[in-house]
């Protein structure tokens, strides 16, 4: 059965359309209108090993946060959707992920039970890119991302000096950590419950 799903998102900030096949190879197809997040979401992608597309247009002349956001929600949904009852995966996944002088250790629980610990400060920093990404988004797009998709995440930083590092790291290690838990390596339910909700 193929593990793909479709979201579509519509509000009075955003319109967003995003689709994700987790047995693709890497294909992304991103348009968000913020280029720095456009890249995060494209590393997702390729070193997720899954295919994503990603539409939305939002309300950038007020600022980026509710595009950043909505299609952070959007991902996560996309993601929980394919997973279905995520009979067979890995379900766990962690890792150290360096990035020149940063390096990002994240561990993740495909659970059901969504929980966020951010443990990355970043040092001061103008935004990124134009428009604008503000470094403070990346936690909120990771957190956001997890929660919509009902994951356990620990994120934390165990060194770096460059903000742009730092953020590319953490979607690069979540990328990874996440193929490695959704992989198929059984066939039932990796629970003694039974369920992962």
């Amino acid at each position: 059965m193929a593990r793909t799903a479709q979201v579509k998102r519509n509000t009075k900030e955003t319109t967003i359309e995003v689709s994700i096949n987790l047995d693709g190879s890497g294909i992304a197809s991103i348009s968000t209108g913020i280029p720095f997040y456009d890249h995060m979401l494209e590393q997702l992608a390729r070193h997720g090993g899954f295919d994503l597309t990603v539409k939305a247009v939002g309300d950038l002349h007020i600022d980026t946060h509710h595009t950043v956001e909505d299609v952070a929600i959007c991902v996560g949904e996309a993601l929980r959707d394919a997973l279905g009852d995520k009979a067979g995966v890995r379900r766990f996944a962690s890792g150290a992920f360096p990035l020149d002088e940063a390096l990002i250790e994240i561990s993740l629980d495909l659970s059901g039970r969504p929980f966020v610990a951010w443990n990355v400060e970043l040092p001061e920093c103008l935004p990124l890119g134009s428009p604008a990404f503000d470094p403070s988004l990346a936690e909120h797009a990771i957190s956001s991302l997890a929660t919509s998709a009902a994951i356990t995440l620990h994120v934390n930083l165990r060194a770096g000096r460059n903000v742009h590092h730092i953020i590319e790291a953490s979607f690069k290690g979540l990328a990874r950590c996440l193929r490695d838990a959704v992989r198929i390596e059984s066939s039932g339910v990796p629970s003694t419950k039974g369920v992962l909700s």
